[in-house]
């Protein structure tokens, strides 16, 4: 069941409503975004979903059934990490335990580029807090760290309202990210918080940096034209 962890009242120009729901298998958070999607469709407050996945590789709209799969089919069924294909862009990455993930299921209308900018300067203002000078990498939706990568971003658009969203590795197994060729990038090295900081970050600590984060970023941002698919100018 889903935890509110915060609840702000709905506006045209600020808010939206946060949920935590710690960490839960890839398949039942996608199920939970169809349902926050289904709300914000109809009408609701936008919803920021805050969670971490079981071990899963997700394969985007440009992956066939083994692109960029690394390890066997067979050999990630024995390691327990199941491989699923999804609608967002991209390619394959991978979700696991220490990687906070957030789907913002927010109206975005015909701005899609400037969503995923949006959702890479938040992960930028995050890492900054720690003292880790964070970039973006022109065109490739992410964020880097020097030449390695460390937070992912993949998005659909369904009726102006986004799915799916980011991954930021706090605390990830890195190891894991070979299992794949990450997003399709043969000459990309992922990287985290962790081992670029030296020490174990509290995964909640940065769920509330970057909840915090979005806020800022979306402070004045026009919900409820982006949600009618209207030209919108910031």
């Amino acid at each position: 069941m889903a935890i509110i962890t915060t609840v702000r009242a709905y506006s045209a120009s600020v808010s939206f409503i946060t949920r935590d729901f710690g960490i839960i298998p890839y398949r039942q958070g996608y199920a939970v975004q169809l349902e926050a999607h289904a709300r914000v469709v109809a009408g609701g407050a936008p919803e920021l979903l805050l969670l971490e996945h079981h071990r899963v590789i997700t394969q985007g709209r440009k992956d066939s059934e083994t692109t960029n799969l690394v390890a066997s089919l067979e050999e990630l069924m024995f390691l327990g990490v199941e491989v699923i294909p999804t609608e967002r862009g991209g390619t394959a990455t991978y979700h696991g335990p220490g990687q906070l993930v957030a789907y913002p299921i927010f109206p975005v209308g015909r701005r899609v580029r400037d969503f995923l900018r949006r959702l890479e300067n938040v992960q930028i203002t995050v890492l900054e807090q720690y003292g880790l000078l964070a970039r973006p990498n022109p065109g490739y939706a992410g964020v880097y760290v020097g030449i390695e990568k460390i937070g992912s971003i993949g998005v659909a658009i369904r009726q102006n309202v986004a799915l799916h969203g980011l991954a930021l590795n706090v605390n990830t197994r890195l190891e894991d990210f070979d299992l794949i060729t990450p997003c399709g990038l043969t000459d990309t090295r992922m990287t985290s918080m962790q081992k670029l900081l030296g020490y174990e970050i509290p995964l909640l600590e940065v769920k509330t940096r970057l909840e915090l984060a979005f806020r800022a970023e979306f402070d004045g941002y026009k919900w409820l034209e982006e949600r009618r698919g209207e030209e919108v100018a910031y």
